[in-house]
């Protein structure tokens, strides 16, 4: 699946297009694109800046315009902040890299453009995208810098990755040890006289066996929840058993 590529557009300092790469390698991009930075390429501010992201800027295109930097994309979402007189659809950070990571799983090639510091795109450039992308910021202050916006795509576009890329999903235990698990709680519980009324313990029962179905428990998860049960239940020598749990905590010469 091809990542997108992110392009700056007219660029206005160094610093801001390494703080751009080091948000891209933070979610594990690295096809930057620069059209015309105002202070040339390479530059060693960006370097600087960038700081363990170098990879970004050594891979990243050069581009004497937006037409030659997205020519070979198939899908192209503008940044942008303002109200445009171009109908395109306007979406979230999140809706646009949804998008674009299904159709990149389809063989498309999508790209982020991303405006100068000082003005954003311009209406040229907005003309050559696919939809818009709009952050729902603060109207009374919507403005972003560049490696902001460029972390919110990279957010946006890792976030489509499954869900959380470093999210292990557990072992869940299976139905048939949720259920003993429940028959040993059950009965406990019935010797213990918990189920009162009689006319209600049904309901208890099955409210019960529910909450645990409901806990998404691991094997491990199981496991303890016995061992509390049994050490709670275990009949000591001192007949410590069926005693009351206040009883047990108070301390000497409580009252």
């Amino acid at each position: 699946m091809a990542e997108p590529a992110f392009i700056l557009v007219r660029p206005q300092m160094g610093e801001n297009i390494g703080a751009a790469a080091r948000a891209m390698w933070n979610f594990e991009l690295s096809r930057m694109r620069l059209v015309a930075p105002r202070d040339g390429w390479p530059n060693p501010k960006a370097v600087a800046m960038a700081s363990g992201a170098g990879q970004v800027l050594d891979r990243a295109g050069l581009f004497d315009d937006v037409g030659s930097a997205v020519a070979d994309c198939t899908h192209v979402y503008a940044t942008t902040a303002r109200s445009r007189e171009i109908t395109l659809p306007v979406l979230t950070p999140e809706e646009a890299m949804a998008e674009a990571r299904a159709l990149a799983a389809e063989g498309a090639r999508p790209a982020v453009l991303f405006g100068p510091e000082r003005a954003g795109l311009e209406n040229a450039d907005i003309a050559r995208a696919t939809a818009i992308v709009t952050v729902p910021v603060n109207p009374a202050f919507f403005s972003l810098n560049l490696a902001q916006c460029v972390l919110l795509m990279a957010y946006g576009w890792r976030r489509q990755k499954g869900g959380d890329a470093a999210r292990v999903e557990p072992d869940r235990a299976e139905a048939v040890e949720i259920e003993r698990l429940a028959d040993h709680y059950e009965d406990k519980l019935a010797q213990a006289g918990f189920f009162f009324p009689p006319e209600k313990a049904p309901g208890m029962k099955q409210t019960l066996r529910a909450m645990f179905s409901r806990l998404a428990l691991t094997p491990g998860d199981v496991r303890i929840l016995h061992g509390v049960l049994r050490q709670l239940t275990r009949r000591d020598p001192a007949g410590a058993a069926g005693r009351d749990i206040d009883d047990v905590d108070r301390g000497p010469g409580a009252a």
